[in-house]
C-alpha cells in the first residue's frame, strides 16, 4: 500500500447468515491459501473473573499474490448466531491448506474460544495451524550483524507498521467499547486496516525471501537419489512424501463426509442452522508450503487458557517514607503548581508522556502549554525530574507512575478517558482551564512552541522554509498570512486543514453554545 495515496480497503461487514456477505465470506475461505486474523473486545478491569466477550472478528482473505486482491470482513459476532459458523471457523483455524497470520493471536483465541464456549459451541477453539506470527516475520526481517542475536524486545504492531510499511497505524479506538451497536465507520476502518495490515507486513517478507532466495532449492535438492541418502534421509524423505498424500486424502474425505449430508448442508442445534458448506480450499502454493514449513508455528490452547488466572495478592510492603503500592487516590486534589496562591505565574502547563501524546497535540490546538519528554523512552525518574524543574503537571495514563506522587505533591494527574477528544475534555474540566476561540491554534503543534507575532509574507515564507519545510505553489496567488513557531521554525498558515481543526475544536470544547 502507498502511504500517500492508499487504496480503499474492499471491507464487508457480516451481520447475518442470510446475507450476501456471509455467501461471500464463504467463498473467499474457499480460494484462499493466506488470511490475517484479529479480534476486538470490550476491555474489562483489570482481574476480572471472567474472560472479554469478543464482539468483533477480522478475517483478512488475500485471493491472489496481490493486495488489491485483499478482502476483510468484519464478523460481527455481537449479532451472529455463534453455533452457526463455529465449525466454519474451526475448519479454517486447523485447515492444513490456509496459512494463518496474526500479532500475538493467542490471547485472541483464548478470547474467542471462551465466546463461543459461552454459547454452547463444545470446547470453543483449540488450536491455530499453520500459524505464522508477525513478530516472527518482524524478526527475520531484521538486519542483524553475523554471530549476533536479534534483540528481544517486542514491538507494537503500529512500530512495525511504520517501520515495515511507512505508514501510521492509529491505536486509538482499541481500548473504545466494541460491544456498541452499530459499530462507527471509524471503528470498522480501524478493525479492517488491523487485519489488513498483517498482509501487508507478510508480503514485504515474501519479497524479501524470493529477492534473496532463501527458500530456492535445486530439483535435485527436493528429491535427492536414495543411494546418496544415509537411512535417516530416507525415512524423512518418505516421510515428506506420504505427508502430502495423507493432506491430500484428508481432504478429499472430508468433502465426501460432508458431502453425505442431504439437509442443505445445515444440521439443527438447539433451533439454529449450522452451517456446514464443504470447504474445497485450494492447496498451498510451493512458496507457501515452504514459508509454512520453515517458519510456521501452531497455537494450542492447554486446559490452563480455559479459565482466567486469580489474581495474586500483593504483600503488604512498606517503602522507606511509608508509601503503600496500589493504595492511592488517583483524582485530582490541587492546587496546581501554577496556581496563583502558591507562587505560580497562573498559566497551566503539562507533560504528556507518550502514554497520551495524542492529548498533548490536542491541548497545543486549544493554546495550552502541553511539553512532551525529551527522549522518546523516558524513566520514570526523568519524567519526575522534568515535571519538577518546568513546574508542570505530569499526564499519563500509567498507574505505575502514581508511586512517585510524594515526589512532586500535586503535579501527576492519571488521564481516566480512552479518546483524544474525551481526554481533552476531562483535562480542561478538572483544572478548570479557560478556553477560548482566540486561542486555537496558537502554539505549534509540532514542538510546543510560540509563533512569531509578526505575521510573515508568501515571500518571506519562502524564504524562512528553505532547507527543510516544502511551500506549496498552489498557495503564491492566495494571498495568505504565515506563522512561524520560534522554537523550531515550522510554517503554518490559514488554509483548509486550519479551518476545519479551528472548526472541530470550536465543537469539541463547545465554544459557541
Amino acid at each position: 500500500m502507498d502511504p500517500q495515496n492508499p487504496s480503499p480497503l474492499k471491507t464487508h461487514l457480516v451481520s447475518s447468515t442470510e446475507s450476501p456477505e456471509f455467501t461471500h465470506l464463504i467463498s473467499s475461505l474457499t480460494r484462499s491459501t493466506i488470511i490475517a486474523l484479529d479480534a476486538e473486545w470490550k476491555p474489562l478491569r483489570s482481574h476480572h473473573p471472567t474472560y472479554p466477550t469478543v464482539s468483533l472478528l477480522q478475517l483478512a482473505c488475500q485471493l491472489g499474490h496481490e493486495l488489491d486482491s485483499v478482502v476483510v470482513f468484519l464478523l460481527d459476532l455481537a449479532s451472529l448466531p455463534l453455533p452457526s459458523i463455529w465449525e466454519l471457523l474451526r475448519d479454517a483455524f486447523v485447515c492444513p491448506d490456509v496459512l494463518k497470520l496474526g500479532f500475538r493471536f493467542k490471547q485472541d483465541l483464548i478470547y474467542l474460544s471462551s465466546t463461543f464456549s459461552s454459547m454452547g459451541c463444545d470446547s470453543g477453539f483449540d488450536r491455530v495451524e499453520p500459524y505464522l506470527d508477525i513478530t516472527s516475520i518482524y524478526q527475520h526481517l531484521q538486519q542483524k550483524p553475523p554471530g549476533k542475536k536479534a534483540p528481544k524486545e517486542t514491538k507494537s504492531l503500529a512500530t512495525i507498521c511504520k517501520e515495515l510499511l511507512g505508514i501510521s497505524l492509529s491505536k486509538e479506538l482499541q481500548c473504545s467499547d466494541w460491544s456498541c451497536r452499530p459499530l462507527t465507520e471509524e471503528q470498522k476502518t480501524y478493525a479492517a486496516m488491523d487485519a489488513h495490515c498483517l498482509l501487508e507486513i507478510f508480503n514485504v517478507f515474501r519479497e524479501k525471501v524470493i529477492k534473496e532466495g532463501i527458500l530456492v532449492h535445486s530439483s535435485s535438492e527436493h528429491h535427492p537419489p536414495i543411494v546418496n541418502l544415509g537411512l535417516k534421509q530416507v525415512l524423512l524423505e518418505k516421510f515428506d512424501i506420504c505427508n502430502k498424500v495423507v493432506r491430500m486424502k484428508f481432504r478429499e474425505a472430508v468433502d465426501m463426509v460432508r458431502a453425505t449430508d442431504v439437509s442443505n448442508n445445515t444440521s439443527a442445534v438447539e433451533g439454529t442452522a449450522i452451517v456446514t458448506q464443504p470447504r474445497n480450499t485450494e492447496p498451498m502454493d510451493e512458496f507457501l508450503l515452504k514459508v509454512a514449513r520453515k517458519y510456521g508455528e501452531k497455537i494450542l490452547l492447554g486446559e490452563s487458557d480455559k479459565k482466567p488466572k486469580a489474581a495474586k495478592r500483593k504483600g503488604k510492603r512498606r517503602s522507606s517514607v511509608g508509601y503503600k503500592y496500589g493504595q492511592y487516590d488517583d483524582d485530582w486534589k490541587g492546587p496546581a503548581p501554577w496556581d496563583l496562591t502558591v507562587g505560580g505565574d497562573g498559566h497551566p502547563k503539562f507533560l504528556c508522556d507518550v502514554m497520551v501524546e495524542g492529548l498533548a497535540k490536542h491541548l497545543r490546538c486549544v493554546g495550552i502549554d502541553a511539553a512532551s519528554p525529551y527522549s522518546k523512552k523516558p524513566e520514570s525518574r526523568e519524567l519526575i525530574d522534568h515535571a519538577n524543574r518546568e513546574k508542570r503537571v505530569l499526564l499519563t495514563r500509567d498507574a505505575k507512575l502514581l508511586r512517585y506522587e510524594y515526589l512532586i505533591i500535586n503535579q501527576i494527574y492519571r488521564v481516566k478517558s480512552l479518546l483524544k477528544n474525551e481526554q481533552l475534555l476531562e483535562v480542561i474540566e478538572t483544572f478548570q482551564l479557560k478556553v477560548s476561540e482566540d486561542q486555537l491554534m496558537s502554539r505549534c503543534t509540532r514542538c510546543n512552541g510560540r509563533f512569531i507575532q509578526k505575521p510573515l509574507s508568501t515571500e518571506e515564507a519562502v524564504e524562512a522554509a528553505k532547507g527543510f519545510q516544502r511551500i506549496p505553489n498552489c498557495l503564491f496567488d492566495k494571498n495568505l498570512q504565515f506563522w512561524q513557531c520560534m522554537d523550531c521554525n515550522q510554517l503554518y498558515w490559514e488554509g483548509t486543514q486550519y479551518h476545519n481543526a479551528v472548526q472541530k475544536f470550536i465543537d469539541v470544547c463547545k465554544l459557541n453554545e
